[in-house]
């Protein structure tokens, strides 16, 4: 019996030790299961947010917003609240914050100042869609809403912020279906601790302060655990994780502290108990335990696979969804795993190809149009350097539709390998309407040009002519009078008549100049700029000076319009505009660009407070078109009482001079 004893003590130690790791395990367990149905419900919520956004914004940029009438935007956005069940109603508000129409009220009617001052003005601030916090009842639909605010922007100029009021009954039915024990208490709460949705009491509880504990958590991060008391009163060990996008909501998870101990508990009661029972079932226990143990094993085991498995499919279903192509280059070995929509998308492979193919980088590389390979192969090289990067390329002949590539850099733990992963999308339609756009932009300069050199080619030859005849004319009737009559009335008449057509011809000459210089055609744009400045000197007294640097040879005649006309604008900008005495231009004429600087010490202005439709923004927008159109840019630094300086930069790589 001794023996036995003295055999069935390590056992009844062994077996107790066993039962309160496994206590503990199962409370380990609980909070993981927590962290689970936290981690379901934020993707969950963060994804149904995001999409409403994507919709609002997408109803922000609807061309019935192009126009002051608000009719058609009713109508459709009627139609498109129809469609959206959670989705109370639709306002337009002014940037003052006045609400111009609701869905709620027939158009037209008085409606008064937007809720939610706050996130509306973030928006104005941000120039960004936003989600804001549950707002007090309203006085329209008297309901507690969650507003959703989109921009509507025309040209960079705010007309209108787009407001979506949410019923929160779609994160309440998320948090409710996530799956939690009976018992645990769900909330969300917006960025300033105000409860959106909760599983309990959610009909008292919705827009009321959430508790202390819940508050004092969001403001020391936006995860983490904490041990607190609900509004009930019930002492809890939470979790919680904020909401990306939504301007500080969070989910938080409650257990209660009674539930989460429990088994630690029990094992402490069953150790008691075991001791006094130890000596019949010791064996029976260390069988139990080695089996139970060896089962979990086997369940876990499972259980990660197939949890592994369902993340990789929903992947490949969100890939596919967004009909994306998807590769992973590994840079040491130079191998690349290519998902079939990525090689369709370069046509290398048919795709008919039901799972990802591995493949050399070089091969991949035979997908892309030669001339952009290196560039390609550089780009993803600086993801290792940067967070992210962006490519723009074109794939191989025939085929040839112009991909965009997003590559990030990532490094496996445990392993020498870098990996770049690249997401493919395709962007030929808007690359070819961007080219398109230019080259009707291009025609119409042409034309433009073209009918200024007829205009200023018909005032010089015809109404010129005209005036000179007139001149000549009257030259030969004062001849006449001087002959044939004293009278200095008449004479002085005469003289007058002669310095009027005389003052005629000159306009029509500096108009006809204006029109199409012809030093320009003849001489090029540095002479034709001297010329211009010299005339434009004359006729407004300020002064000018034109400095070159570099070859005087002459340029592409599209550059040298282009330019001349920006440069034209300028000055007229600065006469106009500038109060200026002295303005300098300087020509730097390098291997690969143009540069020209004009500056002037005029008045100046605040170029953040210019208005999208001042004449000199106009201006300043119509030199950016002309200086785009060649692949150049335009830079302004200014400020009040200090002057004004435009950069002006065109590309002349590839260009022969006087083409």
């Amino acid at each position: 019996m001794l023996l036995i004893m003295a055999a069935a003590i390590p056992l009844v130690l062994f077996a107790g030790w066993v039962v309160f790791l496994n206590a503990r395990q199962e409370r380990t367990d609980s909070r993981l299961a927590a962290l689970e149905t936290l981690d379901r419900v934020v993707t969950r919520i963060s994804s149904d947010l995001a999409l409403q956004v994507q919709i609002a914004e997408t109803l922000a940029a609807s061309a019935s917003l192009d126009t002051s009438d608000l009719s058609s935007f009713y109508v459709e956005a009627l139609r498109v609240k129809e469609t959206r069940p959670l989705w109370e109603t639709i306002e337009l508000v002014d940037p003052k914050g006045n609400q111009v129409l609701n869905l709620l009220r027939p158009i037209g009617a008085d409606l008064g100042a937007t809720a939610d001052r706050e996130n509306f003005e973030r928006i104005l601030t941000t120039r960004k869609a936003a989600i804001g916090g549950i707002g007090p009842l309203g006085p329209i639909s008297g309901k507690r809403l969650v507003a959703l605010r989109a921009p509507v922007e025309r040209n960079g100029d705010l007309r209108f912020v787009l407001t979506v009021a949410l019923v929160p009954d779609a994160v309440s039915q998320i948090l409710k279906s996530a799956g939690a024990p009976p018992g645990w208490v769900g909330v969300v709460v917006d960025g300033k601790g105000n409860i959106v949705a909760r599983t309990v009491a959610e009909q008292f509880e919705l827009g009321r302060p959430a508790s202390a504990s819940v508050r004092e958590a969001i403001a020391q991060g936006s995860q983490g655990s904490y041990v607190g008391t609900t509004l009930e009163g019930a002492k809890v060990d939470s979790i919680y994780k904020g909401l990306p996008g939504t301007g500080g909501w969070s989910v938080h998870l409650a257990i209660p502290t009674d539930q989460l101990d429990a088994p630690v508990r029990r094992s402490a009661i069953f150790l008691a108990s075991g001791g006094a029972v130890s000596l019949a079932l010791g064996l029976a226990l260390v069988w139990f335990t080695a089996r139970d143990i060896s089962q979990r094993r086997v369940e876990q085991e499972a259980q990660a696979a197939l949890a592994l498995r369902q993340s990789e499919e929903r992947r490949r279903l969100m890939v596919d969804a967004a009909d994306l192509g998807v590769f992973s280059w590994n840079v040491p070995t130079g191998e690349v795993i290519a998902s079939p929509r990525a090689l369709d998308m370069l046509k290398i492979i048919n795709s008919a190809a039901t799972g990802d193919v591995s493949l050399p980088f070089e091969t991949l590389l035979t997908g892309i149009d030669p001339a952009d390979r290196a560039s390609f192969e550089k780009i993803l090289l600086q993801s290792r350097k940067s967070d992210a990067v962006a490519a723009e390329f074109r794939t191989a002949p025939p085929d040839g539709r112009w991909l965009r590539a997003s590559g990030r850099s990532s490094r496996i733990d445990g392993y020498n390998a870098e990996v770049i992963i690249g997401v493919l999308l395709d962007i030929d339609e808007m690359k070819r309407a961007e080219f398109d756009r230019q080259r009707l932009l291009r025609r119409l300069g042409d034309a433009e040009e073209n009918e200024r050199r007829r205009i200023s080619r018909e005032l010089h030859d015809q109404i010129g002519q005209t005036v000179t005849g007139l001149l000549l004319g009257l030259k030969n009737l004062e001849q006449s009078l001087a002959t044939t009559s004293s009278d200095p009335a008449q004479v002085d008449k005469l003289h007058w008549l002669q310095g009027l057509a005389s003052g005629i011809g000159r306009d029509i000459h500096e108009i006809a100049a204006d029109l199409r210089p012809t030093a320009l055609d003849d001489l090029g744009l540095h002479r034709a700029i001297e010329a211009f400045c010299a005339e434009w000197t004359r006729r407004f007294g300020i002064s000018t000076d034109v400095q070159l640097i570099g070859p005087a040879d002459r340029l592409p005649i599209e550059v040298e319009i282009a330019l001349y006309r920006a440069i034209q604008e300028a000055l007229n900008n600065v006469a106009k505009h500038g109060n200026a005495r002295n303005v300098s231009l300087v020509f730097d004429r390098r291997k690969d660009e143009l540069r020209v600087i004009v500056e002037d010490d005029g008045i100046g202005f605040d170029p953040s407070k210019l208005s999208g439709l001042n004449a000199s923004r106009l201006g300043l927008s119509v030199m950016e078109e002309r200086l785009a159109l060649l692949g150049g840019s335009l830079t302004v630094e200014s400020a009040p009482n200090i002057g004004t300086t435009l950069f002006m930069t065109v590309p002349l790589s590839g260009q022969d001079a006087g083409s």
